[in-house]
């Protein structure tokens, strides 16, 4: 699997902490390869969500990792 950013989440990346935006993308590619992390199924909506901190990704799974949306815990939801 690959994975793969719509605008908006590559445009919420950039207004994170760097630090953030690389651990995220580092978790989002393990979770691509071997299917694990911190991941759950969103309930009454599509998706799943990956946790770093108080930091969450927003994906569905399309044949590849779409992320949708990053953003912090408060806003995301």
């Amino acid at each position: 699997m690959q994975v793969s950013f719509t605008k908006r989440a590559m445009k919420d990346l950039r207004g994170i902490p760097k630090a953030d935006a690389l651990a995220l993308m580092a978790k989002l590619g393990a979770y691509a390869k071997t299917g694990d992390g911190d991941v759950k199924k969103l309930q009454g909506r599509d998706g799943f969500r990956l946790r770093h901190g108080n930091y969450r990704a927003l994906f569905q799974v399309m044949g590849d990792v779409v992320v949708v949306r990053v953003a912090h815990r408060r806003e995301v939801y």
